[in-house]
């Protein structure tokens, strides 16, 4: 009696596993931390990154007093502003893809996504992390009642969006909650020496680039300016640039674009597997940071502090910061070439390359998807 019960359990099992992989759900590590984590990276760059570089552009292209361009630049801004509103459901599809979703889930994916990504609202909103977890459910979910029902047209969606909304409305404020205690960390931190300022922000901000949140919204939400913006920006093009530089070997050109002038959050699912690969540019993000406060003195404000190098815009603010305050010479100029640019990679390659020596780090790490 014993062992048909165990029998009966047994095959009950082997039934459910069955069932997720016939609906293609592959609980593991590497699905969500690896290839989620990609599509969410994807997401972004085609999404809030590309639509911010082409916001910088539409501003600098408008101050050229031609109606021409002016009407270009307009209508390039306008493109940019969308393409960034429209990130939580950008990052959706993008998770969702990587997922082997269904066409209907993936449709209710980028609605999951953009409830998520400004969910709970002003100053702090939950940003790509809070999309990154409810699409995750949404989508595990809406592939498992997909096509199983005669309505599935109705099941599908309410089944996603339903999983979606809940999980977001339960670890989005929380998330929310956390960026505020980031902020204020950060900003607490623009208290110190400018020596230990420029370490700990440069670290603590390059790091949250990284990550899958949102380094512009909290630099913004502070106020950040002065050296102390200098610092965050600083850190910021450490890891863009670090990440670029280290890894071409992997990459090559296509590498230095897309993390150089796209985003280090590429590299997210890499160091969730090679945790490793992240030392360079942080070592270097905790030299150029007190070089930008104590050498150069750099300074930059609010969102472009937490750009970095992503379609310059953070040169950019650094350059806009200081010739509002009448420091830009060419010593600043100097300095900007030294922190967004020839130092980061100067020190990430070479700390890359000790690294590589010591098998800490073997080739094909920091290869990036696609």
């Amino acid at each position: 009696m014993g062992n048909s019960k165990s029998k009966a359990k047994a095959k009950k099992k082997r039934t459910f596993k069955q069932f997720l992989k016939d609906k293609d759900i592959n609980i593991s590590a590497k699905t969500y931390f690896v290839d989620a984590m990609s599509g969410m990276a994807q997401g972004l760059f085609a999404s809030l990154l590309v639509g911010t570089i082409l916001s910088t552009l539409a501003k600098y292209l408008g101050m050229i007093d031609v109606p021409f361009f002016i009407r270009i630049a307009h209508l390039i801004g306008k493109a940019g502003s969308l393409a960034s509103a429209v990130t939580g459901a950008a990052i959706g599809v993008g998770i969702a893809v990587a997922l082997k979703a269904p066409m209907l889930v993936t449709a209710c994916a980028a609605a999951v996504g953009y409830f998520a990504n400004s969910y709970p609202g002003q100053p702090y909103a939950a940003g790509p992390l809070g999309v990154f977890i409810a699409v995750i459910f949404a989508v595990e979910f809406g592939k498992m009642v997909s096509k199983e029902t005669k309505v599935d047209i109705l099941v599908t969606p309410l089944v996603t969006l339903g999983i979606g909304s809940c999980v977001a409305w339960l670890t989005c404020p929380p998330i929310a909650i956390a960026m505020n205690w980031l902020g204020s960390f950060i900003n607490s931190a623009t208290q110190l020496h400018p020596f230990a300022m420029g370490i700990v922000i440069s670290v603590v901000v390059g790091i949250i680039l990284t990550l899958p949140i949102s380094s512009a919204a909290i630099c913004a939400s502070i106020g950040i300016a002065g050296i102390a913006g200098g610092a965050a920006l600083a850190g910021c093009c450490a890891q863009m640039v670090g990440f670029a530089v280290a890894s071409y070997r992997e990459n090559k050109w296509g590498g230095i674009v897309s993390q150089g002038l796209g985003t280090s959050m590429l590299q997210m699912p890499n160091i969730v597997t090679h945790p490793q690969i992240w030392i360079p540019a942080t070592l270097a993000s905790a030299i150029t940071g007190p070089m930008a406060t104590m050498i150069f003195k750099l300074e930059c404000n609010g969102v472009a502090a937490g750009m970095g190098t992503c379609g310059l815009v953070g040169p950019i603010g650094c350059f806009s910061a200081m010739t509002e305050s009448g420091t830009l010479t060419p010593y600043a100029w100097l300095g900007m070439f030294c922190i967004c640019l020839f130092t980061p990679a100067v020190l990430s390659l070479l700390f890359s390359e000790i690294m590589r020596k010591l098998g800490w780090i073997k080739e094909g790490y920091m290869k990036l998807p696609g």
